[in-house]
């Protein structure tokens, strides 16, 4: 099997642009490639969907264990001949400022993937070997095989790869010229998310053409074939009668690990989505309601004038229905949103707080979440790891939980968490070690048989 990490020594590299680049052209090819994302990030996967149709997966040492890490990466390459995995942040960047416990590294190392490390030259020349250099001896294996080069031109690379590979010992696999036609837009959380980016299908196949000509393809192919067999993929039957959870997906709600979607079909869930933005009522039947991250913020104003939804979800949530509602879906639950103009907006109208924006990240990265009393998804006592990435807060956070920073040090109570409801910034990963997507699938079973029972 063909087995790549995708790794930069700094973010802003151009890791998305080369992975999805590199998907399209080994789809080309006629491989058939699974996807992975380093870390928590919800949008670069969304990225690599768009080139696949089939999802991809966060392979995050900190949320989900080194054993749940390496059980998802051999379930998900099931079947298939490539294995394309973009790293986080720089290559040594962990979870902790000075640690590299979560890094690209760290699942490199941990799922022993050969890295292809991505270097933007600009202004610099052989201290690009110097910086290589130090990548290489900073830890023990650093499990880098190759080098690629980004935002480069023909002649550049022409003169840099001679020197690269003389001084590294490293062999220069290619480059990707500047490419206008292939330019992905950023925003306050990152890249846009994929659905907005005008033709990014072709996009990406301009980016997968160029490579074509530009990448040294027997050596890239040489280098990367581990020779492991994957595992045979099966086929997994969705539940027929489990309890219905209203999954929210829209331009506005589009945050979710695909572990989590699937711990819940595990669990007995029937997924159905549906748009708080477009749609009017609930799907049929939901006795469970997912409403995730996303950027509500930048469509405040019609989440608002949709009040037949808005008063749906605020009964929906009142009736007792179990709902999870994290980061933007827990904005969404407040009394009013405001948007990037400063205009504060109604919204469900279930929770106290008021959502306005802050200026800049705010409580960003990995925490521990511990449950002060028992409620729908946690009892008493019990952790959970989790993470926040937003640039908004809101006037009433919660106190039924404490949170608490890895690195240590800083506490702070956040959270709504009753029998039927848990609401917060913090994003859950529903398929670690807690039982917490079993817990909400249960709650909405129940749910379910007393609404029928009542009917």
């Amino acid at each position: 099997m063909l087995e790549v990490m995708i790794a930069a020594p700094a973010s802003g590299s151009g890791k998305t642009s080369v992975t999805c680049g590199l998907l399209q052209a080994l789809k080309d090819r006629g491989l058939a490639p699974a996807a992975f994302k380093c870390g928590p990030d919800y949008i670069d996967p969304m990225f690599h969907r768009s080139v696949l149709q089939v999802p991809s997966r966060n392979l995050d040492v900190f949320l989900a264990g080194e054993e749940r890490v390496r059980g998802l990466y051999r379930r998900h390459t099931a079947g298939c001949d490539a294995a394309v995995c973009e790293g986080v942040m720089g290559f040594y960047d962990g979870m902790t400022f000075g640690g590299d416990k979560a890094s690209a590294w760290d699942v490199a190392r941990l799922l022993e993937l050969p890295v292809l490390l991505v270097l933007h030259p600009y202004g610099s020349s052989l201290t690009l070997a110097a910086q290589v250099k130090g990548m290489l001896s900073f830890r023990k294996d650093s499990r880098i095989k190759g080098l690629f080069l980004n935002r480069c031109s023909a002649g550049l690379y022409a003169a840099l790869k001679p020197m690269l590979e003389e001084e590294t010992g490293v062999p220069v696999l290619g480059y990707l010229p500047e490419l206008e036609q292939a330019s992905l837009s950023s925003r306050h959380l990152g890249l846009v998310t994929a659905g907005e980016v005008e033709d990014l299908a072709q996009r990406v196949r301009a980016i997968a053409a160029c490579l074509e000509t530009t990448m040294d393809w027997l050596r890239f192919l040489a280098v990367y074939q581990t020779g492991r067999q994957p595992e045979p993929a099966i086929a997994e039957q969705p539940c027929k009668n489990g309890p219905v959870i209203a999954v929210a997906r829209d331009e506005a709600f589009q945050f979710y690990y695909e572990e989590s979607l699937d711990a819940l079909r595990r669990a007995g869930a029937r997924l159905r989505f549906f748009s708080p933005l477009h749609d009017e009522i609930l799907p049929a039947g939901a006795a469970g309601l997912y409403l995730g991250g996303g950027y509500p913020e930048l469509h405040a104003k019609a989440l608002s004038e949709n009040r037949a939804m808005r008063h749906a979800i605020r009964a929906a949530v009142e009736r007792g229905m179990p709902t999870v509602a994290e980061c933007g879906g827990f904005l969404y639950l407040g009394q009013s949103l405001e948007d990037a103009n400063g205009d504060a907006w109604p919204m469900a109208g279930v929770l106290p707080g008021a959502g306005h924006k802050t200026g800049g990240l705010v409580r960003f990265g990995y925490n521990r979440l511990t449950a002060r009393s028992d409620s729908m998804l946690l009892r008493t006592g019990e952790t959970t790891n989790a993470h926040e990435f937003h640039c908004w807060d809101s006037t009433e956070n919660g106190a039924a939980l404490q949170a608490e920073k890895t690195s240590g040090g800083r506490r702070w109570s956040c959270c709504f968490a009753t029998q039927s409801l848990y609401a917060g910034f913090p994003h859950l990963y529903l398929a670690g070690d807690l039982p917490l997507a079993e817990r909400f699938a249960a709650a909405a079973r129940e749910y379910a048989q007393r609404e029928e029972k009542e009917a």
